[in-house]
């Protein structure tokens, strides 16, 4: 292969061919590639010989329902920033590759080569599809059985004596506890597998923060939630999936608590292009060391009832939002985590 420029360069090509599941290549012409990365027979299964003189031959090996995705691309001027496309190799094996595009223009104002960048994502595509089945088996099969165990203890509360009543109560926080897992498991996996920044849009603060302490109350009927004042009627930025914060927050507020009665507090702030969302406990407080590792993921903390993954998934989902999560002392005891939010233009 022939070239005057970049893919020539001994160390471009040092760089580039020592990337495991990375494929690069260069072209100036839809006809051949001008040079092709080591890595492409690692990726494809395929000598890079096969393709550098037969474009056609490197469509044959994209998937049949992704390949005239990938030919408009390989072919438009404008092609997309990045997109995904399966390969087919020899043996039969499906691999996910990200690609991108990068358009090199010339002297006069049109393009002189195309770089191509293709890196193998099918570790990732698993691991998604792994979680996507486990949140499934979460929701639809332990999710039921533990609803069905939750009302049977209900129903039992006419036939327990006041001995047993300590028990049946037990059964009772547990199951909504499972349940209360469940959601969380949802949303993290929407998170995680969505492999890309949520969409946002307005959303009601009023109608999502008063359903999620509605919510809440039902579930820890032992534990007190006081809205201080009215939540304000504002839109913020989110999505359907910003009750998920509230909730979070609410149940850590809850699960954290070893006061025999919890009291969680929800205030809110509203300033001139965002609105604070102050949810405060009377719990035993987070010590300073802890307060930055409580969002870290698996971070559940000793003597913890939560999942090491709601307060990381209410960081991960406020940031989607362009807000903040912070932590701090309560007065006299507990903890206050404040969610600012950007107001909806």
């Amino acid at each position: 292969m022939e070239s005057d420029a970049l893919d020539q360069r001994e160390d471009f090509r040092q760089l580039v061919d020592h990337l495991d599941g990375v494929a690069i290549w260069v072209a100036s012409s839809p006809e051949r590639f001008d040079y092709i990365s080591d890595g492409f027979e690692d990726v494809w299964g395929i000598p890079a010989e096969e393709v550098e003189d037969d474009p056609a031959r490197l469509l044959e090996t994209i998937h049949p329902d992704d390949r005239e995705h990938v030919r408009e691309n390989m072919e438009r001027a404008s092609p997309e920033e990045s997109y995904v496309g399966r390969v087919v190799r020899p043996d039969g094996s499906v691999r996910w590759l990200q690609n991108r595009q990068i358009l090199l223009p010339d002297d006069d104002g049109g393009v002189e080569k195309v770089v191509g960048i293709s890196t193998d994502i099918t570790e990732q595509k698993r691991r998604e599809e792994e979680l996507d089945a486990l949140n499934r088996v979460l929701r639809h099969d332990i999710r039921n059985d533990v609803n069905v165990v939750v009302g049977w203890a209900e129903l039992l509360a006419d036939h327990v004596d006041e001995e047993g009543e300590p028990y049946r109560q037990r059964i009772l926080d547990a199951g909504e506890r499972v349940i209360d897992l469940t959601e969380v498991a949802r949303d993290y996996a929407k998170t995680v597998t969505s492999g890309e920044d949520l969409d946002t849009h307005p959303v009601s603060l009023r109608d999502v923060l008063e359903h999620a302490v509605e919510m809440r109350r039902e579930s820890y009927p032992d534990a007190e939630f006081v809205v201080d004042g009215e939540v304000p009627d504002v839109e913020v930025t989110g999505n359907e999936m910003l009750e998920s914060v509230f909730r979070n927050l609410l149940n850590n507020a809850v699960q954290h608590n070893d006061e025999a009665e919890p009291v969680v507090e929800v205030s809110c702030e509203v300033s001139a292009d965002a609105v604070a969302v102050r949810v405060a406990d009377n719990g035993p407080g987070v010590p300073d060391h802890q307060k930055e590792a409580v969002f870290e993921q698996g971070e559940a903390g000793i003597g913890s009832q939560g999942t090491g993954v709601g307060l990381y998934l209410v960081r991960t989902l406020v940031e989607q939002y362009d807000g903040s999560v912070s932590v701090a002392d309560n007065d006299p005891k507990g903890t206050v985590f404040t969610v600012t939010l950007p107001l909806a233009t």
